[in-house]
């Protein structure tokens, strides 16, 4: 097994082109092992090299109100009444601790994303 360490982008291609040609590898073989060998030396050069941008905390939501069928009033018990759910969406009221919370457990939203820094609108 011939394995070195992926510390550049070519290294990171070549070791790509390796893990294709040892996709159909069974576990507990020489070429299972070197699969996953593989793959974890490639994660590890991809959570530093490509790191992906969080979105923001509202579309954050408006993602898991899409992907989950979720309204305004299923929001309530984690934000507030609906005008205060409203006013979340709308950029006019960011996000307390509280609410951070509750969304992150409810909905399983990131906490990363829910703390970002929300896009500001301004008004024309």
């Amino acid at each position: 097994m011939n394995i070195k360490s992926i510390k550049t982008d070519i290294d990171y291609r070549e070791a790509l082109k390796e893990v294709e040609s040892l996709m159909t590898a069974e576990s507990n073989t020489p070429e299972g092992e070197k699969l996953d060998i593989l793959a974890t030396l490639m994660e590890a050069y991809e959570r530093t090299h490509f790191l992906l941008d969080l979105p923001d905390p509202v579309e954050a939501i408006k993602f898991e109100m899409e992907q989950k069928g979720l309204t305004i009033k299923d929001l309530e018990p984690m934000i507030g009444k609906s005008n205060r759910v409203y006013e979340v969406l709308n950029r006019k009221r960011s996000l307390t601790l509280k609410m951070i919370r509750k969304l992150h457990q409810e909905l399983g939203i990131p906490a990363e994303s829910l703390i970002k820094q929300s896009v500001e609108t301004h008004p024309v």
